[in-house]
């Protein structure tokens, strides 16, 4: 048991751990509802098609089934987090395979899919295009009539003079066209990166209950309650208040959990059947219809002197979006903030565009966009640096930001730790010490990201047995949140963590609408300090009721380690739960708060691959990964060593060896056996590197963790790879085959 003082930077074992091994803890697909039927869903088989007509006749003769219901019969029903432009069930077109077009609900699951396997529809195909290069292209079919009408849509960044492109960003500094002028050397290379799913442990599944009264009950594995409140409520609708999501556990997240999914559909089957319907994914169906992250085609134009000075960059990130939009919130588009990497350049101009494309609609993986373009940036740093002859950290360390620098986005930074975190990532790394044999090599990237901020509301409770209680409707996904949030209530009251729970509730609980959720690096950031600021209202309301009891002013008392005692009579003293009983009862505090985002404030990592190359058949074996951090206070080292080594196999198994590979806009990689993840023996030698600096923005000065380390090392990876065989591959996975093919190549030319 950590003691109080020391709880922060403690390594508190999981407060959720024991629930979890023990197969207690509840997910969505567990959850026990009394008369739940099986849904089903019948996907459209053609990536773009008019649908002309349903029958459902034979659905309705399978014995069990008790609701059917297709797009013609709820139609203009749309789903989306900001955008809403995917239809619950499709109406008048299909747009990939796997579009939604019709649901039943059976007494058992195969009643279920026998019945969908009944419905007959009949489609006219239509022209289909799935790379978002050609879609952009002149007379490239049209997915979407006007997507600016779309609930949601953002008017000011709509592009209509190019083709099925949803939406535009750009971000500048200085006068890029000026800054090519004065360079040296122009250098411009492009890379791809495909679709890859998030890899989480849980599928998604969702149920759905619609009371007499109207009142509809949710239970989906979502990372954000209220936001998926909303969407549902919307999709259907219904005003938010008639729609109460309850609480379970979520088995993992990594962007890929924020929609509603299919708890629409499940909303509509349970409403005419009468009884709660239940929904759950299989592997095939996360793999085939969820939402993936986003091919990607980005393109790097570097300004260089001959003396290595960046002087100008300009980016442009193209994604497929797939068919709809709706996966990603705000105004849609991903890659922005740090695509020119974590360097001083003077001029420079980079865009983000979604394009809509006849494939699965897209959503957002660990660190939105990030991943691809830092492939593309940091392995075309290694290309530039080869091109001026010096060493590619030599070259980083020339254009590396410091301190009140402003960086590539015009940002001027305090506490830059850049120099020193690479630096010791060269060093753990021995990066100049002579390589451990032939074909061996090593490479290395940068990243950089500020920690996330928001909304977000707390609930702090002083029991009459003096423990605490915080009530929340954000779950844990993972990150150990709730973890976190006890031991800062542990530290702010003084006590040991074992006093305090946390309690997770519906939405229908709190009198707020906000929700911290998950994503952006921001949670431990916004429910830190609402934890906080609550415990300050809790001590304010303890000591005035301890002043009174102890007949002395509130500055008189003093509260220790869940004791209130007289400052000029230290033998004088009261438990926390005797102040609590005389206060009447519990003593809540209830913060509702918006942590602002501190743009001064980033954090750096640097990470070395070092692998080897099989010169006869290309295979790749790393060997030894080195992941340095600029870090502030760290309250819980497991968790915190945990977001590191999971974000760098991540990333790992999205360099190596994952890709959903799209034919004719259909995925055949439709399991687990074809869709490789990395396993125990894919795990290098790893080594963190922790380079302390002060003033981070969450608690205790705390800095971001958990979009750090899933970014960078696919392009340290290839770096690593052309410094071992001299082989550079502009697209991922690395494959052995890629290899193979380019050193053949590279030897005819020779």
């Amino acid at each position: 048991m950590a003691k109080a003082q020391s709880v922060i930077g403690a390594r508190v074992a999981r407060v959720e751990g024991v629930e979890k091994v023990s197969g207690q803890a509840l997910y969505a697909a567990d959850v026990p509802l009394p008369g739940a039927l099986w849904g089903k869903i019948l996907r459209s088989p053609y990536p773009h098609a008019r649908i002309v007509n349903i029958d459902i006749s034979k659905a309705w003769k399978v014995d069990g089934v008790r609701a059917v219901v297709t797009g013609k019969e709820e139609p203009n029903h749309y789903q989306g987090k900001s955008i809403r432009d995917i239809p619950v069930l499709c109406w008048d077109k299909v747009r990939y395979v796997g579009d939604r077009v019709a649901a039943v609900a059976a007494e058992t699951r195969e009643a279920a899919e026998e019945a969908v396997g009944l419905i007959e529809v009949e489609y006219e195909e239509l022209p289909a295009v799935f790379d978002p290069l050609k879609a952009m292209e002149p007379g490239a079919p049209i997915l979407h009539d006007d997507p600016s009408s779309y609930d949601g849509a953002p008017q000011d960044i709509m592009v209509k003079d190019i083709p099925n492109v949803v939406n535009r960003l750009t971000w500048k500094k200085g006068d890029i066209d000026r800054g090519f002028r004065e360079a040296d050397l122009v250098i411009e290379h492009t890379f791809r990166v495909p679709m890859r799913h998030q890899g989480y442990l849980e599928p998604q599944a969702f149920l759905v209950a619609v009371e007499e009264d109207g009142q509809v009950l949710a239970w989906s594995s979502s990372k954000s309650p209220f936001g998926t409140r909303a969407q549902l409520a919307k999709a259907v609708g219904l005003s938010p208040v008639k729609v109460r999501v309850h609480p379970v556990n979520v088995g993992g997240d990594f962007g890929g959990k924020g929609g509603p999914g299919d708890l629409p559909v499940a909303y509509f089957l349970a409403k005419q059947a009468k009884r709660p319907v239940r929904i759950v994914a299989s592997n095939s169906d996360e793999l085939t219809f969820a939402n993936p992250d986003h091919v990607s085609v980005i393109t790097v134009r570097t300004g260089v002197k001959r003396n290595g000075r960046l002087v100008a960059r300009y980016v442009r990130a193209i994604h497929g979006s797939g068919a709809y939009a709706g996966m990603k919130p705000g105004q849609a588009s991903i890659g922005g903030a740090g695509t020119a990497g974590p360097y001083r350049i003077d001029h420079t101009y980079m865009e983000a565009l979604q394009v809509y494309t006849n494939t699965v609609p897209c959503g957002f993986w660990r660190a939105p966009g990030a991943l691809q373009a830092m492939f593309a940036v940091e392995s075309h740093m290694d290309l530039v640096a080869k091109k001026l002859g010096m060493d590619p950290a030599e070259f980083r360390l020339k254009n590396v930001i410091g301190e009140g620098e402003e960086n590539a986005l015009g940002k001027k930074l305090a506490g830059v730790k850049a120099r020193e975190t690479l630096k010791a990532a060269l060093d753990a790394a021995g990066w100049k010490k002579p390589k451990p044999g032939p074909n061996y090599g090593r490479g290395v990237a940068m990243y950089e990201r500020a920690t996330g901020a928001g909304k977000g509301w707390i609930i702090v409770t002083a029991e009459l047995d003096g423990t605490f209680t915080i009530f929340t409707v954000s779950g844990d996904q993972g990150t150990g949140l709730r973890t976190v949030l006890c031991q800062t209530v542990a530290s702010e009251m003084g006590v040991p963590v074992d006093q305090v729970r946390c309690r997770v509730g519906n939405t229908s609980e709190v009198p707020y609408s906000v929700d911290i959720g998950f994503g952006g690096s921001r949670s431990t950031n916004i429910g830190g300090h609402a934890v906080i600021k609550a415990c300050d209202e809790l001590k304010t309301k303890l000591l005035a009721q301890a002043a009174r009891m102890l007949q002395c002013e509130e500055g008189g008392v003093l509260y220790k380690a869940g004791r209130f005692s007289s400052r000029a009579n230290r033998r004088k003293s009261l438990t926390l739960s005797e102040v609590v009983a005389a206060s009447g009862g519990p003593v809540t505090a209830s913060i509702d708060l918006e942590v602002p985002r501190k743009g001064s404030s980033t954090s750096f990592v640097a990470q070395v691959a070092e692998v080897e190359v099989d010169p006869e058949t290309g295979q790749v074996k790393l060997h030894r990964f080195v992941t340095a951090h600029d870090v502030g206070t760290i309250i819980n080292p497991i968790a915190h060593q945990g977001q590191i080594d999971g974000g760098v196999m991540m990333a790992i198994g999205a360099t190596l060896m994952e890709e959903l590979i799209d034919d004719g806009g259909k995925i055949t990689t439709t399991n687990l056996g074809e869709y490789k993840l990395p396993n125990i023996a894919d795990i290098p030698r790893l080594k963190t590197i922790l380079v302390h600096s002060p003033g981070g923005p969450g608690p205790y000065e705390a800095k971001a963790i958990g979009e750090m380390a899933n970014v960078s090392p696919p392009a340290a990876i290839a770096n690593a790879v052309d410094d071992a065989v001299g082989v550079r591959l502009f697209d991922l996975p690395i494959t052995a085959e890629k290899i193979f093919k380019a050193q053949g190549g590279q030897r005819k030319r020779n």
